[in-house]
């Protein structure tokens, strides 16, 4: 499975953050399949942002649910009321588990910078 990240590197505050991560080698309703986004602010960790699964249903971060949503349409996030603070490199990464809930594979795009300035 490989993923690409493709979106708009730079948005002003406010506005509206629309990313697409295009999947090849793999689909995205195939069984046990989870499929994230996660970012990076600099200088900081990995801050899990939300999923969408094989099945369509999905899971956000708390902290993010509110401005957050994610479609089974090539992955696609969306987040809305942008701040600065939301600068970060943005990852779609793709988890693969057994029946018995264990991870066995995932993959990671190679992630794509955002900057939210004036």
């Amino acid at each position: 499975v490989q993923l690409q990240e493709s979106g708009p590197g730079l948005v002003k505050p406010s506005q509206t953050l629309s990313l697409t991560c295009t999947v090849s080698g793999g689909s995205i309703t195939t069984n046990y399949y989870y499929w994230s986004w996660i970012r990076q602010p600099p200088g900081k960790g990995l801050e899990w942002i939300g999923h969408i699964a094989y099945s369509g249903s999905t899971y956000y971060s708390p902290s993010l649910k509110s401005r957050t949503s994610i479609s089974r349409n090539t992955v696609f996030l969306q987040m809305n009321r942008l701040e600065p603070e939301d600068t970060a490199v943005y990852y779609c990464y793709a988890a693969y588990y057994n029946q018995h809930g264990d991870l066995q594979y995932d993959y990671w795009g190679q992630g794509t910078q955002v900057t939210v300035s004036t």
